[in-house]
């Protein structure tokens, strides 16, 4: 398996939440609804990653990859429900899947 730096991996997984969500909202429903926070919080984690490699200071880069993490774990929470509910099925044809 290639190793690839925190900043490809996280912009990798963007673009496949963003594949995910794009799927979401052409099938409408809960799924459309539940797909703007899951794009938020999903593409938010790379963004605070990629500011952390400019932090002023320990403490500001300390902050942001906290923020980052914090994304993460929303992420989870949210694709955690996608997967409990009705669309299990449709979300593991999706684009998602890389």
């Amino acid at each position: 398996m290639m190793e690839y730096d925190i900043s490809e991996r996280t912009l990798s997984f963007s673009i496949r939440i963003v594949n995910l969500c794009k799927f979401l909202r052409e099938n409408g429903g809960t799924g459309y609804d539940l797909s703007k926070q899951l794009i938020r919080c999903g593409t938010s984690i790379g963004a605070n990653i990629e500011e952390a490699q400019n932090a002023e200071s320990t403490a500001d880069f300390i902050h942001k990859m906290s923020i980052s993490l914090k994304e993460a774990r929303e992420t989870k929470y949210w694709l955690r429900i996608l997967i409990a509910t009705e669309k299990k099925t449709r979300v593991k044809t999706a684009t998602f899947a890389s």
